[in-house]
């Protein structure tokens, strides 16, 4: 009786530690489709305890690279570093690492780790295509959008308000801009409930309407340029004509004078 109850009392401290370590609270940064690294900078000690969790969701962590699980983008680097590859929108978020080990007096311990991860991806688009944005997390608040030729942040979408502008829909837990537009290019953030940035998207537009744009430009400068050549041309035969007609004139009267002269 007496032995189950000092092995619920250190489950108990294993599972909750102490709170002399504190919390640390770091911002991570990775590219869709990268890998990112959750850092613990921990020293090497005697470790009985390693857990990760994303809201209150525990996610296994394989002990390296090569782990054949079905989490097996997600694994242990060094003592207690983190590593995520092939990131996607989905990783995105409030991540709390745990680590129960023993100190220097062989007392047991706990190291808290919270982390922001931030995902960042770039796209191109044709203009007057639709362009999907699987951005909507269950964690967010709003999502925001910030022009090429402006330094403000417009809401464009928040929950339970729903979408701000025609040009915007949501279907399937995807922000869809129907027809992008040059207004609809930009920098697009995605926030969560504390307001910390989840997902940044940079949407470019390009294509059929850039490439239609710059040939009526093109078209425009060339009739320009043939309309000066056709100007210069015309003014360049008109005074040829006045040349050549007085050398004939000179040439005629030059010839009636000597006809005189020899009469």
């Amino acid at each position: 009786m007496f032995s189950n109850l000092l092995r619920l009392l250190f489950c108990f401290i294993c599972y909750s530690g102490t709170p002399r370590a504190g919390t640390k609270l770091v911002h991570v940064t990775g590219k869709k489709g990268d890998s990112v690294i959750l850092p613990c900078e921990f020293e090497a000690r005697q470790i009985s305890h390693y857990h990760l969790s994303s809201w209150s969701k525990t996610i296994y962590v394989c002990q390296n690279e090569e782990c054949e699980s079905e989490n097996g983008r997600v694994f242990k680097q060094g003592n207690c570093d983190v590593v995520i590859k092939d990131l996607s929108f989905s990783d995105a978020g409030k991540y709390v690492l745990r680590v129960n080990y023993n100190n220097a007096q062989s007392m047991l311990e706990r190291l808290t780790l919270e982390y922001y991860l931030h995902i960042q991806d770039e796209i191109s688009v044709k203009m007057g295509e639709e362009l999907k944005l699987d951005d909507l997390l269950s964690n967010t608040k709003k999502v925001v959008h910030q022009n090429k030729i402006s330094t403000e942040w417009t809401e464009v979408w928040k929950r339970r308000a729903g979408v701000r502008s025609d040009q915007l829909t949501v279907r399937d837990g995807n922000l869809t801009i129907n027809a992008l537009t040059v207004t609809d290019e930009g920098t697009y953030r995605v926030l969560d409930f504390d307001d910390e940035i989840l997902i940044t998207v940079t949407v470019t537009g390009s294509g059929t309407d850039s490439k239609e744009n710059h040939t009526d430009d093109d078209k425009t400068d060339d009739t320009k340029q043939v309309s000066v050549l056709d100007w210069i041309m015309r003014v360049g035969m008109g005074f040829s004509l006045v040349l050549i007609g007085l050398a004939l004139i000179i040439i005629i009267t030059r010839n009636h004078r000597l006809l005189r002269y020899v009469v």
